[in-house]
C-alpha cells in the first residue's frame, strides 16, 4: 500500500548522446516534478537548459546517495515528486540510483519508470550477436588480476556477455578476453553510441584487440563490448583443466623435471591461467600419477 498524500519517485532515462532521444514523456515529467535528483547537477543543468526546463536540482551521486536517500524519501512522503536521473541513460544501470529506489520501495512509495535510452540495450540491439539470453556485467574491476579472475568465471557462460569499459582500458580488456574467453570468440565493440562519431567494430576478440592497438580512435569515447557466449562445442573441446588442455600440456613435462610449486608457476604463465588454478591442477596430476 502506498502512502496517501505522498508524492512519487520517477526514474527517468536521459540521452546517452543524442539529445533528440529524450522522450516527450520524459520532458513532461522533468518539467512537472518538484525536484530533480541528478548525478551531476552541472551536466543535467545543461540538458534542462536545452529544453527550457526550470525544475530545481538536487545532487545524488555515488558518494552521497546512501546518506541523502532518507532526506529525499522525506520530501516525497511530504508530497513532493522527485525525478531521478543519471548523467546518461537509465539510472541504476551502472549508475547511481539503486539506494534511493530501494529506500522508496521500503517506504511504500510509488516508483514510476520513464523508460528510454540505455547503452547496454542499444549496443546489444545492433551487435548482431544472440539477444535471446544475455548477461550484463557492467564494468569489470580495473585491476588486471581481478578482471582476469572475473573473466575466468565467465569463460563457460553460454549467454551473450555485455560489458562497459573505459576507453583507456579497452585494449587490455580485449587482450584479456581473447586470452581467457578464446581468441576466435565473436564480439562487437560499440563506441560513442548515438553520438557524432558512433562506430561499430565487429570481429573475433583477437582481431578487435589488434585493432584497438593499431587504431587511435578505437579507444576514444564511451565503450560497450558485446561478446558471444561460450558454445557447447567449445566446452566439449576443453581438456580436464578447462583451458583446452593447454595447462595439462604445460604441466606434465614440467612436473617430470621440477618441484611442484615451480612447475605450477611456470605452467600458469605458459597457459595464461591463475597460479592457484595451476597449482590445484598440478596436485591432481600428481595424485593421478601416484594412483596408477
Amino acid at each position: 500500500m502506498t502512502n496517501a498524500g505522498a508524492g512519487r519517485l520517477y526514474v527517468v532515462a536521459t540521452p546517452i548522446g543524442n539529445l533528440g532521444d529524450l522522450s516527450a514523456r520524459a520532458r513532461d515529467t522533468l518539467q512537472a516534478c518538484n525536484w530533480i535528483a541528478a548525478e551531476d547537477t552541472r551536466h543535467t543543468g545543461a540538458l534542462l537548459k536545452h529544453f527550457g526546463i526550470q525544475t530545481p536540482l538536487l545532487s545524488l551521486h555515488d558518494h552521497n546517495e546512501f546518506k541523502r536517500a532518507p532526506e529525499l524519501i522525506l520530501r516525497i512522503q511530504s508530497g513532493s515528486s522527485i525525478a531521478l536521473v543519471s548523467d546518461a541513460g537509465t539510472p541504476g544501470i551502472s549508475d547511481p540510483g539503486f539506494d534511493l529506489v530501494r529506500a522508496a520501495a521500503a517506504a511504500g512509495l510509488d516508483i514510476i519508470a520513464i523508460p528510454g535510452p540505455c547503452a547496454l540495450v542499444a549496443a546489444l540491439s545492433i551487435a548482431a550477436l544472440p539477444t535471446d539470453r544475455f548477461c550484463f556485467e557492467g564494468f569489470l574491476p580495473a585491476r588486471a588480476a581481478a578482471r582476469r579472475a572475473r573473466l575466468d568465471d565467465l569463460a563457460r557462460e553460454p549467454r551473450t556477455l555485455v560489458f562497459y569499459e573505459s576507453p583507456h582500458r579497452v585494449q587490455e580488456m580485449l587482450e584479456d578476453c581473447a586470452r581467457i574467453l578464446g581468441p576466435e570468440r565473436p564480439a562487437t565493440v560499440a563506441r560513442e553510441l548515438t553520438k557524432l562519431h558512433e562506430t561499430l567494430y565487429r570481429g573475433s576478440l583477437s582481431e578487435l584487440a589488434g585493432r584497438a592497438g593499431a587504431e587511435v580512435d578505437f579507444g576514444r569515447g564511451e565503450i560497450v563490448l558485446v561478446v558471444a557466449g561460450a558454445t557447447p562445442a567449445a566446452h566439449a573441446g576443453q581438456g580436464a583443466d578447462g583451458h583446452g588442455g593447454a595447462l595439462d600440456r604445460a604441466l606434465k613435462p614440467l612436473l617430470a623435471e621440477l618441484p611442484l610449486k615451480q612447475a605450477a608457476r611456470l605452467a600458469a604463465q605458459i597457459a595464461a591461467v591463475r597460479d592457484n588454478e595451476a597449482y590445484k591442477r598440478a596436485l591432481q596430476l600428481k595424485q593421478e600419477a601416484a594412483d596408477c
